[in-house]
């Protein structure tokens, strides 16, 4: 599996879904923009060294010739997690100028899953076109947003509920968060 991480807030979004793919022993290959290692910097106390251990391969993000640059590599998929509007905006125009966007677009036209868990708000016409233009190619925005029904007391819990539920998008169960179960008396 592909993990991005970009420079959007949330990198706790990519780590936790390096810990999950690793718990599940699935081999990972880490690319982390030049934004995602300022956002690393500013939002964790993990080392850019810690981070890249955290996978299983780790490139930079201007390799171009790295191997998950070719079809020919066979992965199940990729996503970005936090997935700046860059990031989404280069997806969108099949962009390839950078290893991120040029995986991202390598799984996309050999018909993998490509999730991307975009961290912005308020949204524009060009994000939501962006967003629009992504998912007819066959990509999910997959924005993280809490579920309250869970009700979490933590935000740790909120984050493993998001990972948990974009790793479901590939078949993985992390079985680590609450799932919907039906309306239950709560004794009230």
């Amino acid at each position: 599996m592909i993990v991005g991480i970009t420079g959007a807030t949330g990198i706790v979004y990519g780590v936790r879904v390096l810990e999950a793919l690793r718990a599940m022993n699935v081999e990972t290959h880490l690319i982390v923009s030049k934004p995602g290692e300022m956002t690393r910097a500013y939002e964790t106390d993990l080392s850019a060294k810690d981070l890249r251990g955290l996978a299983d391969f780790a490139y930079a993000p201007g390799d171009i010739a790295a191997p998950i640059a070719s079809g020919s590599f066979r992965v199940m998929g990729m996503i970005v997690a936090p997935c700046s509007v860059h990031t989404l905006s280069e997806v969108a125009i099949g962009s390839a100028g950078t290893l991120m966007a040029r995986a991202a677009d390598v799984v996309l036209k050999e018909r993998r899953r490509l999730v991307l868990m975009v961290r912005e708000t308020p949204l524009h016409a060009v994000h939501l076109k962006n967003m629009l233009a992504v998912t007819e190619m066959g990509g999910i925005i997959f924005p993280p947003v809490p579920a309250f029904y869970t009700r979490p007391e933590s935000i740790d819990e909120i984050v493993r509920q998001s990972v948990g539920r974009a790793l479901d998008l590939f078949d993985f169960d992390t079985g680590n968060f609450p799932r919907w179960g039906g309306v239950q008396d709560r004794g009230t």
